[in-house]
C-alpha cells in the first residue's frame, strides 16, 4: 500500500503488512533448503541439527501438519524452531491409516508418532554412547543436543549417520505427561506463511510441465445418463485441445466395486480438454447434450413423504436393543414422541474440486487433495487394470474437507481422462460444478419416543429413515444408552440415485439437535431440572459392563458441571436466555450452552459456551481453531443450510442461492478444555453436532415455541416473541 489521500480527506499511512510484523534481524536459514540425511520414513536430520518430519496424513484444515510432527518432535527433542514440516506422500509401505476423516487422525496416530520419536531418539542417544565408549543410560538428550555424564555433547547432526546404521531397539521409553515440553503449547500453523501470502500450496496452485486442463460435463439431473452430444461449437473454440467421452471405465470399474456407486454417476461424460481452466469451462457450456432417464428421478418433496412413511412403517433394521419398549410404553403414566427433519445439504469447500492425473507406461501419477489417498489409489489401480504399485499419489493442502474429498469421484474421472488422452491433466470442478454435482449429506428423519414411569425414565425408541443409508453401528451405543433399561434403535433407507456421503460429523450433525431437544422437552414434561436429568442419566451408566457403551459417564458428567459453572447457566440477568447440551461422537466428551437475547422481536445468538474434553491437547491454538469452528458451522448450517431438488436437479448452484451463516452473524465461542492425561481423541467434529440443540433449547427459552425441523430460520413464525397482551 502507498501513502495516498482519502476521498474523504485524511491520510492513508502505508505499509507492508508482512514486513511490520517481522523484527528486523538477518533473515533465518531456510530449513527447507538444507542438506538433509534420511533417518527413518518420518525424520531427516541435517549436518547442523535441523529436522525435517514427514507428516502423513491429509491436511484439510484441522491442523493435522502441524500437531503430527509436534508428537514426534516432542519425544525426538528437538527445538520446534528447528522443524521443517513436509506432507508426506501415499506410502502403504511406512504409513498406517493415511486417512482425514472420522476426526481420527491424531488419536490413531499418537502412540505410533510418539515410538517414532522416541526411537529415533534413542538411536542418536546410543550412537553418541558409542562413540564416546560410553553406557547409553549415561547419556540425555534435550534440544537436539546429547549430553553425557562428564558434560560433553554431540548435536544431533553429528550422530545422524551412525545412528540411522544401528539396529532399531524394540522399547523404548515415552515421556511422562509432566515432561512434554512442546505438546500443550500454541503452535502456529506450519503452512500459514504460503497460506496468507498465497503462495502454490492447494490443489488448484499445482502445475506441472505440459499440463493441461479439463472441465467436464456431467449430468444435470440425477438419474439421467448420456444418450448423445454435438461437440462442434465446442472444438472451434480459442484452447479447445479435445473434446472426449470417458465413463466406460468407469462403470467396469463399479462392477468390481459396486460399493461405490452410490459416490458416482455411471452415465457418460463429455471431457472438455483445454489449455486454460477458463477455455476449459467457456468449451464447456457450448456441448448440446441429450440425456434420458436411467432409474427414479427423485423430488424433495417425494422422498420427504417417503421418508415419513418409512417412519410410520414397520420395515426396519434393528441396531440395538435393550429391554422391552414396548412393555414399557403400554406401563408408562406419560409419553413423549417427536419427529425431527433435516434436509440434504452440499460441502461447499472453499476450494473447489480438483485433480491432477498423468497416466504413462512407467507409472500413474496423481497429484491433489484427497482425504482417503489409499482408497482412492486403490480404485484407480483397479480402474485402469495397473499394478497398486505403479500408482504414484501426492496429497496437495485441502481448502476444506468436510467428507466431500473422502470419495474422491473426481479423482477418478481426472484418471480416466488421463489415460484416455495421454497427457497430464487437471480436472478443474466450477462452484457450479461443485454444487451441482455434489455428494451429499442425506436427508433423515428421526422419531424419538420415551416413557415415563413413576417420575423415571423407563423406555426410549429412537427411529431414523434416511436417504440411501443409514446411521453408523456406534451411534447406538452413544448416549442414552445404558442409562434407560428398555432401549431401542431402529433405522430405515430410501434409495435414491442422488449421491449422498459423509458431510461433517455424520448422522451426529442432526441427531444430537434432535435428541437434546427432546430431552428438554422430556425435561419440561416431567417437572424436573434439564440439566439434573441428564445427569441422574449418567449415574445409571456408571460402572456398566455392557462393553458396547462408546462414552464415559464420569467424562461427561464433568463436562456438564465445568458447563454450568464457566457459561453462569441459570445466574444471567434477565433477557439473557440460555439452551444447554451434552453430547457424545467422534470420542470426545462435550457440552455447550448457547446465550441468546432478543433483537427487533427475534433471539438473536450471542454466545456460545463449549466444554470438551478430547484428552491431551496437542496443540492448544489449533485446538481452539477447530472447536470454534465447529460450533460456528453448526450454527449456521441449522440455522441456515438448506438444499433440495426437483425432479433430480439441484435447487441451488452457487451462494445467491444456497445460504451460509455470515460473520456478523457469528456469536462469541468460549472454549475451555478439560485437563487430565487421556490419550487424544476426536476434535475436528465434536463441537458441531451439539451446537444446533443448544440454540434451539436457548430459542425455546426466549420465545417459548419448539423447533423440530432444520433449517430454523425457514419458520420465522417460531423464531419470534409473542407480543405481551396490553390489558386497559
Amino acid at each position: 500500500m502507498r501513502t495516498s489521500s482519502l476521498a474523504g480527506g485524511g491520510l492513508l499511512i502505508g505499509f507492508n503488512l508482512f514486513q511490520a510484523c517481522k523484527p528486523k534481524a538477518a533473515p533465518p536459514i531456510d530449513l527447507a533448503e538444507l542438506n538433509y540425511n534420511d533417518f527413518n520414513a518420518f525424520i531427516k536430520i541435517a549436518d547442523n541439527g535441523a529436522v525435517t518430519i514427514f507428516s502423513p496424513n491429509p491436511e484439510i484444515g484441522q491442523g493435522v501438519k502441524t500437531s503430527m510432527p509436534m508428537i514426534i518432535a516432542e519425544e525426538l527433542d528437538v527445538s520446534w524452531d528447528k522443524v521443517n514440516v513436509v506432507q508426506g506422500i501415499l506410502d502403504n509401505e511406512n504409513y498406517t491409516r493415511q486417512v482425514a476423516g472420522g476426526s481420527q487422525s491424531i488419536r490413531f496416530g499418537w502412540e505410533a508418532l510418539r515410538q517414532t520419536g522416541a526411537t529415533a531418539k534413542q538411536m542418536l542417544i546410543n550412537a553418541a554412547a558409542a562413540r564416546w565408549g560410553v553406557d547409553a543410560s549415561e547419556c540425555t538428550a534435550s534440544e537436539g543436543v546429547i549430553t553425557n555424564s562428564k558434560g560433553e555433547t554431540l548435536g544431533y547432526g553429528d550422530v545422524v549417520n551412525d545412528a540411522a546404521a544401528l539396529e532399531v531397539p524394540e522399547e523404548v521409553a515415552l515421556k511422562e505427561v509432566k515432561d512434554f515440553k512442546l505438546i500443550g503449547t500454541d503452535v502456529g500453523n506450519v503452512d500459514i506463511d504460503k497460506i496468507v501470502t498465497g503462495e502454490p500450496l492447494f490443489g488448484l496452485d499445482y502445475k506441472a510441465d505440459g499440463m493441461v486442463y479439463a472441465a467436464v460435463v456431467r449430468p444435470t439431473t440425477f438419474g439421467k445418463k448420456l444418450v448423445s452430444y454435438d461437440d462442434a461449437a465446442a472444438k472451434a473454440m480459442p484452447g479447445v485441445i479435445d473434446v472426449v467421452k470417458i465413463g466406460a471405465k468407469v462403470r467396469s470399474l463399479l462392477e468390481k466395486d459396486p460399493g461405490f456407486s452410490s459416490k458416482i454417476s455411471t452415465s457418460d461424460k463429455v471431457a472438455v480438454i483445454a489449455k486454460t481452466t477458463w477455455q476449459a469451462m467457456k468449451a464447456k457450456e457450448a456441448i448440446k447434450a441429450e440425456w434420458e432417464d436411467d432409474g427414479t428421478i427423485d423430488s424433495t418433496e417425494e422422498m420427504d413423504k417417503a421418508l415419513t412413511g418409512l417412519l410410520d412403517g414397520n420395515r426396519f433394521e434393528n441396531l440395538r436393543k435393550d429391554g422391552n419398549v414396548s412393555r414399557a410404553f403400554a406401563q408408562a403414566d406419560k409419553v413423549l414422541e417427536r419427529t425431527y427433519e433435516s434436509p440434504f445439504l452440499p460441502h461447499n469447500c472453499m476450494e473447489p474440486m480438483n485433480f491432477y492425473a498423468n497416466v504413462t507406461p512407467e507409472k500413474v501419477h496423481l497429484v491433489g487433495p484427497i482425504q482417503t489417498p489409499a482408497w482412492k489409489a486403490g480404485l484407480v489401480a483397479a480402474m485402469l487394470e495397473r499394478d497398486p504399485s505403479e500408482i504414484h499419489l501426492e496429497m496437495t493442502r485441502q481448502g476444506g474437507g468436510f467428507g466431500r474429498r473422502l470419495f474422491g469421484d473426481f479423482v477418478i474421472e481426472a484418471a480416466e481422462i488421463a489415460d484416455a488422452i495421454k497427457k497430464p491433466v487437471k480436472v478443474v470442478y466450477s462452484r457450479e460444478d461443485d454444487m451441482m454435482d455434489g455428494i451429499y449429506r442425506p436427508a433423515i428423519k428421526y422419531r424419538i419416543k420415551a416413557g415415563v414411569k413413576d417420575g423415571k425414565v423407563t423406555a426410549y425408541h429412537l427411529k431414523e429413515a434416511a436417504i440411501n443409508d443409514n446411521m453408523y453401528d456406534l451411534i447406538p451405543n452413544f448416549f442414552p444408552a445404558g442409562a434407560i433399561e428398555n432401549y431401542q434403535v431402529d433405522v430405515a433407507k430410501y434409495q435414491s440415485k442422488i449421491t449422498t456421503g459423509a458431510w461433517r460429523a455424520p448422522y451426529t450433525n442432526f441427531l444430537a439437535f434432535a435428541e437434546q431437544s427432546f430431552f428438554d422437552e422430556l425435561a419440561e414434561m416431567m417437572e424436573v431440572d434439564r440439566v439434573q436429568l441428564r445427569l441422574d442419566l449418567l449415574q445409571k451408566v456408571k460402572g456398566t459392563e455392557d462393553e458396547r457403551i462408546q462414552y464415559s459417564p464420569e467424562r461427561m458428567e464433568e463436562v456438564i458441571k465445568v458447563a454450568v459453572e464457566k457459561s453462569g447457566w441459570g445466574t444471567k440477568p434477565e433477557g439473557v436466555y440460555q439452551g444447554f447440551v451434552n453430547y457424545y461422537c467422534h470420542n470426545s466428551h462435550v457440552a455447550e450452552v448457547a446465550d441468546v437475547e432478543i433483537e427487533d422481536g427475534s433471539p438473536v445468538v450471542k454466545k456460545i459456551t463449549c466444554v470438551v474434553d478430547c484428552g491431551i491437547v496437542v496443540n492448544p491454538l489449533g485446538a481452539k481453531n477447530q472447536a470454534e469452528g465447529g460450533v460456528i458451522d453448526g450454527i449456521g448450517h441449522s440455522m441456515y443450510g438448506d438444499y433440495a431438488f426437483k425432479d433430480g436437479t439441484p435447487m441451488a448452484a452457487n451462494f445467491d442461492k444456497y445460504r451460509l451463516i455470515r460473520m456478523k452473524e457469528a456469536p462469541v465461542v468460549e472454549v475451555h478444555f478439560l485437563k487430565n492425561e487421556y490419550s487424544p481423541t476426536g476434535l475436528g467434529e465434536p463441537t458441531l453436532p451439539p451446537a444446533g440443540g443448544a440454540i434451539a433449547n436457548a430459542f425455546k427459552a426466549a420465545t417459548g415455541k419448539r423447533l423440530y425441523n432444520q433449517p430454523f430460520s425457514k419458520y420465522p413464525e417460531l423464531l419470534t416473541v409473542p407480543e405481551k397482551e396490553i390489558i386497559g
